[in-house]
């Protein structure tokens, strides 16, 4: 008498414990990726030095690539910062050193561009003074319409001093000229020169 009811209950709970697994791996509503956008910062210029016989230029290419999020998801380029200045011999010397970009985060008129050291002039004074491959953090304002654009740089840190992390740098306090930047930022259709 009871049999019949306890057959039922036993095969539905069968069906149901089939049918769970089925419908937790049927396909689903899919996911929309987060749209693709770039940023982009590039130029060269001379920034305000406290030594008016002496010359600090920056030069940059910089890229990445945004998914979801605010930090990249890759970042390529080189930068590249000289100083030049009269020996007392009369001839001119110039110190550079050229980094690998290892991110650029942009918003609005502002970038962030970090990278390690890869290569200096021979007999630079960072040789033996800097971290071989100590990152720098370089942070930009670039005003739409060009206005007066600004620069700020992080400075080396010594062998035994923690190195700068990606995407950090210090506030853009310093002005340039004699050059400029232009700013791509992610923001779907922003261009600042």
């Amino acid at each position: 008498m009871y049999v019949k009811p306890l057959r039922v209950t036993a095969a539905l709970a069968l069906v149901l414990a089939l049918a769970a697994p089925v419908a937790a791996a049927a396909p689903t509503e899919p996911n929309t990726p987060a749209p693709t956008t770039f940023s982009a910062l590039k130029g060269e210029a001379r920034m305000e030095y406290p030594v008016d016989t002496e010359e600090v230029r920056f030069s940059v290419d910089a890229h990445s690539v945004y998914g979801a999020g605010n930090r990249p998801e890759r970042s390529w380029g080189t930068f590249r910062l000289s100083h030049s200045y009269q020996r007392p011999d009369g001839t001119t010397k110039v110190l550079w050193g050229d980094f690998k970009v290892d991110c650029l985060t942009t918003g609005g008129p502002t970038a962030t561009v970090t990278g390690t050291l890869v290569r200096t002039s021979p007999g630079h004074p960072w040789t033996g003074r800097v971290h071989p491959h100590f990152r720098q953090g370089v942070s930009f304002l670039v005003p739409e319409g060009g206005g007066q654009a600004r620069i700020g740089l992080s400075g080396a840190t010594g062998p035994d001093e923690p190195r700068t992390t990606p995407c950090m740098a210090p506030a853009a306090d310093s002005p340039v000229f004699d050059g400029t930047y232009t700013l791509k930022d992610r923001s779907p259709g922003a261009r600042r020169t």
